[in-house]
């Protein structure tokens, strides 16, 4: 589905390497975690998958499309279709849940319904499919600021998919939640690319991401120690991260 060739990411007028030849394959369907310690460049792989921050060098081909060929920042339809989720979801608070999911992030609304604030029928039935789909039926008229962290993360879950989105990014999505929170979220994603064949590529701890993914990267110091089949990892393989 997506193949990554010898990807490097440099930043500041020194030209520190944050990523250096990252090679990656990956399918439909799969829930990835990215694991490793802090300042290893996970975030910034997210971020360059997702193509929310410019590659310096590298290839990205997408169902046999070329999305980057060397350094630059990508088409806006692959953007589109690749769902960034930050660690502190970023909803208007003053708006509800369904509001939230309808509108979606900069950049994906329309004009028309930026400026008049029309809903169509079809869309508000859409919102509400997904947010019911993940036991937030009763959310979706309660505004985004008097919602959990969890319930937070899941209608921005649901907004990604509204809008089109069949491949997420998640930085870190359970950081600062409890352990019903955090069980939920991740249950809800690893359905999402069970059920829905969406491919999820995630940051989490090492315990959490051993139990929920089915495929593993390590990270350090910017290179890809290893790539396997989501497990409990040998002591030989933790070491190298």
């Amino acid at each position: 589905m997506i193949e990554v060739s010898q990807l490097n990411i440099t930043v500041g007028a020194e030209k520190k390497k944050i990523l250096e030849d990252i090679n990656l394959q990956f399918e439909q369907g799969e829930m990835i975690g990215v694991v490793g310690p802090s300042g290893s460049g996970k975030s910034t792989l997210l971020r360059s998958l997702a193509l929310r921050m410019p590659w310096n060098s590298g290839k990205y081909v997408f169902d046999g499309k070329e999305i980057i060929k060397s350094g630059g920042r990508g088409s806006s339809k692959f953007r589109s279709k690749f769902a960034y989720l930050e660690q502190n979801p970023e909803l208007n608070i003053q708006k509800t849940a369904l509001k939230n999911v309808i509108i979606g992030q900069a950049g994906q609304t329309p004009l028309i319904r930026r400026v008049t604030g029309m809903i169509r029928s079809d869309d508000y039935m859409g919102a509400m499919d997904e947010l019911e789909k993940f036991g937030l039926l009763d959310k979706a008229h309660v505004k985004a600021g008097k919602l959990s962290g969890g319930e937070r993360q899941r209608v921005a879950i649901c907004r990604a998919l509204v809008h089109g989105a069949n491949l997420i990014a998640a930085d870190e999505p359970v950081i600062g939640l409890d352990k019903f929170a955090t069980e939920k979220v991740l249950d809800t994603l690893k359905n999402l690319c069970k059920e829905e064949k969406a491919t999820v590529i995630t940051v989490l701890p090492l315990e959490l991401a051993e139990k929920y993914c089915t495929r593993l990267w390590g990270l350090n110091q910017g290179r890809l120690q290893w790539d396997v089949t989501g497990r409990r990892l040998t002591q030989e393989e933790k070491q190298l991260i």
